[in-house]
């Protein structure tokens, strides 16, 4: 690896990753903005519904003039490569993957109508010894008009993702502080830091690289990469990651991966990896329009082979195209979207936003969910559990007061809790003079005209203060983060603060249990607090101390167990993972690289909101097996009678009944989507 190509900058990283997305046959990818496609369409046939017959049946409404013939066929023409295109090069791509699907099918009745159709205009107008022959192109026109809207609906209403990898790349900060060897610091483009420099990183900077603290103690918030909360204590040989945000402490460190050895781009590399590898599900109308483009093949050539033995090569020509037109029926290219449509809408009402319409059949196989803790299961934020007092001289109400005179000038998360609750108490907080941080400790100041310190267990630990490890290993392992008040280095007292469980997350876990669904709990915090926030959620399943890379393994796993993964999480260790999944859902309140990486987006944070999705995607795919049966069900009756199949009785599918019938089934798919519910 080149060192150019090795410490590129975010920009470059963004650059290099952009392109990623699910793989297989997205339509999306080709048809671009639809809007103004349908709408140019949509002008270009009206004139043509008005001046053409429908199947050879005239129209009340309908006229023509001398000259009108050749106006529907600039029309259609124009139409045709115009609104068609679209459909073409998606047929295009399916034919190359030997996929034929629902753009194969469109394909193959647009192209089908009007060859025949433009065949049709030069024997009628330039061949007098043959008898008239039906145009199609009042079918070709709404055809291609009908499934433009289809396809506009279902992706009007399914916004594309965001780009995950883009919004990863911008957590990293442009420039970064290079102390050179006489010590001096200057500004440095993050694309030409170097592994081995040494950077310096100022309170409350992003970090701009992997590396290893070489001088000064900091905490780091790690939330935004890791997902957890807490801050980390960081002082000499520790470790810091690129993309996470220094505290209050200013340090200095030595650059181990920039680029593409960094570790957010390792992340990064994962997430392109599991979009471009997570296999494109077949949906239920690709499968359904595969099986009737090759029965409609098949039907079509055998009736054109029985009316040539039997007729003559106009007629067999014409029972052959009536077959291949019919086995496209406009009902189809609606049948889905408009499901889609009312389900992403009334998703909207209930708090899901849903990014992949594929998510709604797939979830209906799910059989394990994969939970992060923090921030799905938990609120992510901290709130006191406990405060006692070691002295018979101060109260345990005291000891808070105290400890939230120092932290009421701070906006760190452990400070934000403790107060909280003194307003809560409703305790009279008094001033604070002198206050200062001690990096990696905590903090100290003066309150009453006493030297005080919000201490760590490290600290007590290196100044030989006494406190009860027995007390303290309790409360640790309960999940919280435990703070020691100190008066002129005396151990007064304590306050825990921990992560609390969401409201509605016990009950959730329930109902996936009721509905014979695994609950596997996923964290990167250590195992005492995971496996006390499982035993009280009631999960068996739990893996804690895990790396991104660590999370998207097991996705990886489960599914190669032949499980039907769900994955939901919030932060950017969870991306990898949630790009992995069957299907992906993301907390409202995460970060915005993991809501780009899901297919589902809990707007409320709510982890009941799962069951509710759950619910609506079930639903869903009922309507839409309803939908795909009053769409292409009467395919069954209609392809054997258009190919004369009872010709010898007389019975023959004329192309105005078969098109009448068409019209009632676009209809009844129309009324059926209206009449979904979540509830």
């Amino acid at each position: 690896m080149s060192e150019n190509h090795e410490h590129m900058d975010h920009a470059a990283m963004e650059h290099n990753h952009e392109h990623g997305g699910h793989s297989g046959m997205d339509h999306s990818m080709h048809m671009g903005n639809l809007k103004p496609k349908f709408f140019i369409s949509l002008i270009l046939t009206i004139p043509i519904i008005l001046m053409s017959p429908m199947m050879g049946l005239d129209l009340p409404f309908q006229f023509q003039f001398p000259g009108s013939e050749w106006l529907v066929l600039i029309l259609a023409t124009i139409l045709f490569f115009y609104g068609g295109m679209p459909f073409l090069q998606g047929a295009k791509m399916e034919l190359s993957s030997k996929q034929p699907a629902m753009m194969t099918l469109i394909s193959l009745g647009i192209t089908v109508a009007y060859i025949y159709s433009l065949y049709a205009f030069i024997a009628n107008n330039f061949i007098p010894q043959i008898d008239h022959v039906t145009d199609f192109f009042w079918e070709l026109a709404t055809l291609i008009v009908i499934m433009l809207l289809g396809h506009w609906v279902e992706m009007n209403a399914v916004s594309n993702a965001g780009n995950a990898l883009e919004e990863m790349a911008q957590l990293l900060p442009n420039t970064a502080h290079v102390v050179d060897k006489n010590g001096d610091t200057k500004d440095v483009s993050l694309q030409d830091v170097q592994e081995g420099q040494h950077v310096l990183i100022k309170a409350g900077e992003k970090i701009p690289t992997d590396g290893t603290v070489l001088k000064g103690t900091t905490s780091v918030n790690e939330a935004m990469v890791t997902g957890e909360a807490k801050d980390v204590e960081k002082e000499q040989k520790d470790t810091v990651i690129g993309g996470s945000v220094n505290g209050s402490g200013t340090i200095t460190v030595e650059v181990t991966g920039t680029g593409e050895s960094g570790y957010l781009s390792q992340v990064m590399t994962l997430v392109e990896n599991a979009q471009n590898e997570k296999s494109k599900v077949e949906t239920l109308s690709d499968q359904v329009a595969k099986w009737l483009f090759y029965v409609a093949l098949a039907a079509g050539i055998l009736a054109f082979i029985g009316w040539l033995i039997t007729a003559d090569l106009s007629t067999a020509f014409e029972r052959m195209v009536t077959v291949l037109i019919i086995a496209c029926p406009h009902a189809l290219g609606l049948a889905i979207p408009l499901v889609i449509a009312r389900s992403t809408s009334l998703g909207a009402k209930n708090g899901l936003l849903l990014q992949n319409r594929e998510a709604l059949e797939t979830a209906k196989k799910v059989d394990v969910i994969l939970m992060d803790k923090t921030g799905t299961l938990t609120e992510g934020n901290f709130a006191v559990n406990d405060y006692r007092s070691f002295s018979e001289d101060y109260t345990a109400d005291q000891v808070l007061t105290y400890i939230s005179a120092l932290e009421q000038n701070s906006n760190h998360p452990l400070a934000v809790g403790i107060l909280n609750k003194a307003e809560e108490l409703s305790l009279d907080i008094p001033k604070a003079s002198d206050v200062d941080n001690l990096p990696g400790v905590g903090l100290e100041g003066t309150v009453n005209g006493k030297d005080i310190k919000v201490a760590s267990v490290s600290y007590l630990n290196k100044q030989s203060i006494d406190y009860d490890q027995d007390n303290f290993d309790e409360l640790s392992r309960q999940g919280n983060s435990v703070s020691f008040l100190l008066i002129d280095e005396k151990n007064i007292g304590l306050v825990a603060q921990g992560d609390q469980i969401k409201s509605t997350a016990k009950s959730m876990i329930q109902s996936l249990k009721d509905q014979n669904i695994e609950p596997v709990m996923l964290t990167g915090d250590n195992q005492q607090v995971a496996q006390a926030v499982a035993k009280e959620l009631g999960i068996d399943d739990v893996h804690a101390e895990l790396m991104p890379e660590d999370k998207e393994t097991m996705v990886k796993d489960y599914r190669d167990n032949g499980q039907t993964v769900m994955m939901v999480g919030d932060g950017v260790n969870d991306a990898p993972s949630l790009a992995r999944a069957d299907v992906g859902i993301a907390i409202g309140a995460g970060t915005d690289v993991a809501i780009d990486s899901a297919d589902v987006i809990l707007v409320k944070s709510d982890p009941s909101d799962i069951m509710h999705f759950l619910t609506l995607a079930k639903r869903t795919q009922r309507k839409m097996v309803q939908n795909i049966w009053w769409g292409a069900g009467y395919n069954i009756v209609a392809i054997p009678l258009a190919a004369g199949v009872l010709a010898p009785i007389g019975i023959i599918l004329s192309p105005a009944v078969g098109a009448i019938v068409m019209s009632l089934s676009t209809v009844i798919v129309a009324i059926n989507a209206m009449l979904l519910k979540i509830d």
